[in-house]
């Protein structure tokens, strides 16, 4: 295969290789060189460190602060209360104790942070200030281009270097050169970020990904790990964004920072009726009006004078212009008239929500030598891109003492032409099925069965059943793939990476029988939350050789494993 293709098999060693040159990536390695400037550093990114990962449109505000009303102690318990109680005290905690210190590192970095007459961050909540932040990633790419890091653009994680149950590198393939990477490293920051198109989106056709996450982020981490063999956590907790319609603009920077009153069709504040509003009660909230009949719901904003629907417009333009067009295209001022919101479709994230490996405070994840921080490393919602960067710095600084006592490894040859073959087998395969089209039962089989918009986001035993059946049989089907280049080769792993991911999600939403977080995991067959019984974690493990989801409970506050190990057969 190697001869026919006429691709190149570089070998590299590295002592620290991050998987992903998003938020966490790079403040990982920028902090990597400061604390240990002769500490060999390497990039591995699917796309371009200047315009890859969440930041990539920019965003207008910092979400996790602690303003001067507020301590880590304050900020740990609104985690808690928005995520029902189940959330990692200890990771939540210690983010909040570093977001200030990190958000004033990226200023002198040269981010621009707004600031009131007294020259004090301008803060948007209790919990968020305001930033220009349309050239946040270029900041951030700029920076650790400062130092002597490698970065590999435009290469595709593939899986790790696994020895005995520990990691000693990763496998990537360039879409841009014929060129596979074998890179050895004493240790491994995953940062790849969460999941999108598991899920049937909002929109369809060529504005499918017109998405609230980034569509190019396909859970290639979480995959990984669950190929390895990794311990993961709370898949069953999707997040779904409540977003602006059409456009899927954040609608924080009109319920924050624009006053905006959440209304239904006849102009009621409808949120008076709950006692207690979280993220996920607005969305149930807003369900809940469109089943009773007296939607579309909206942000309305009418109270804006001029210099506020400038100032608006100023805020979407820092990270989502799509609403600032269709209010041109409307012709109609962002006072005019409503703005109509619904929900986005799920999402596996862990920033947001908590869907990732399970880690320890080092952020070490279950495999020695394997970190993971941002998205991707789960238990600690509401990170949002500060948390990011602060769990990137702890995971690099237990990273930095692991390189500094671990020994070389050498890859067995074999490891290396078992994954070659894996990776470019759709480009010699007889197939005929292209990637977006198992893409697409993919999402249809998700968003029907394992709660997706069609079902309003609940699901059932039953459902579930039929969904894992489904999934077995587009799985079966990976064998049919065929691509013709690069860029599809990378277009057929990310479907198979998202199709594993799918896996693990409804053997989550299988297990968990109740409702532990509103519309994020709404189980019809358990409708309420059971504290006695599920004040707990469901976390897996991939048995790889038998393709088989098992399950292991752990307690909320102690964290060890409980019970018997659940086996979810696929």
């Amino acid at each position: 295969m190697e001869k026919e293709l006429d691709i190149e098999i570089i070998k590299k060693e590295t002592d620290l290789l991050i998987i992903g040159g998003g938020a966490a990536g790079i403040f990982a390695a920028v902090k990597a060189k400061e604390m240990k400037p002769e500490c060999e550093v390497t990039i591995m990114e699917k796309s371009n460190i200047k315009w890859s990962g969440c930041l990539a449109a920019g965003i207008n505000a910092i979400n996790a602060y602690i303003t001067p009303d507020e301590t880590p102690e304050s900020f740990l318990e609104y985690v808690k209360n928005d995520n029902n109680g189940v959330v990692r005290d200890d990771l939540v905690y210690t983010i909040a104790q570093q977001l200030n210190q990190v958000t004033e590192e990226v200023e002198r970095w040269g981010l621009p942070i707004k600031k009131d007459e007294n020259d004090n961050y301008l803060a948007r909540s209790r919990r968020s200030i305001e930033i220009n932040g349309d050239e946040f990633k270029p900041i951030l790419a700029n920076r650790v281009e400062e130092e002597d890091v490698e970065i590999l653009n435009r290469v595709v994680a593939t899986n790790y270097l696994v020895e005995n149950g520990e990691v000693y590198g990763a496998f990537g393939f360039s879409i841009r050169e014929n060129r596979f990477y074998v890179i050895r490293a004493k240790a491994v920051i995953c940062a790849t970020g969460g999941a999108s198109g598991i899920y049937k989106p909002n929109n369809e056709g060529g504005a499918k990904h017109k998405t609230w996450y980034p569509p190019f982020n396909a859970g290639a981490g979480y995959a990984m790990g669950v190929r390895a063999g990794a311990e993961m956590t709370s898949f069953e907790m999707r997040f779904i964004a409540l977003r602006v319609k059409d456009v899927i603009a954040p609608t924080g920077t009109l319920a924050l920072g624009a006053d905006a009153n959440q209304i239904n069709a006849y102009g009621e504040n409808y949120l008076k009726d709950y006692d207690r509003i979280t993220t996920p009660i607005r969305l149930q909230a807003t369900l809940r009006e469109n089943k009773l009949g007296r939607g579309p719901c909206y942000l309305d904003v009418s109270h804006l004078d001029e210099e506020g629907c400038e100032g608006l417009r100023k805020k979407f333009l820092n990270m989502s212009p799509s609403i600032v067009l269709q209010w041109a295209d409307r012709e109609v001022e962002p006072n005019e008239e409503p703005i109509e919101i619904t929900g986005s479709e799920p999402y596996i994230v862990g920033g947001h929500g908590q869907a990732g490996y399970w880690i320890g405070v080092d952020r070490s994840t279950t495999l020695k030598g394997l970190y993971a921080a941002g998205d991707v490393a789960g238990g600690a919602p509401k990170k949002y891109v500060t948390g990011a960067f602060v769990e990137g710095k702890i995971a690099v600084e237990n990273a930095l003492k692991l390189i500094k006592e671990r020994s070389e490894k050498k890859v067995d040859e074999r490891f290396i032409w078992q994954e070659f073959q894996r990776v470019y087998e759709p480009l010699q395969q007889p197939g005929i099925l292209k990637p977006q089209e198992l893409e697409i039962r993919l999402q249809k089989v998700m968003d029907e069965y394992a709660g997706g918009i069609s079902s309003g986001y609940q699901v059932n035993r039953k459902k579930l059943l039929i969904a894992k059946k489904r999934l077995k049989q587009i799985e079966a089907d990976v064998e049919r793939l065929k691509v013709e280049n690069l860029h599809q080769l990378m277009a057929a792993h990310e479907v198979v990476d998202r199709i594993l991911i799918a896996k693990v999600v409804v053997a989550h939403l299988l297990h968990r029988k109740e409702t532990r977080w509103p519309v994020y995991q709404a189980n019809l067959d358990f409708p309420e939350q059971n504290n006695q019984e599920w004040f707990k974690f469901v976390n897996s493990v991939y048995d790889s050789k038998r393709e088989k989801v098992l399950i292991k409970e752990r307690k909320c506050h102690d964290l060890e494993e409980v019970g018997v190990q659940y086996e979810c057969a696929y």
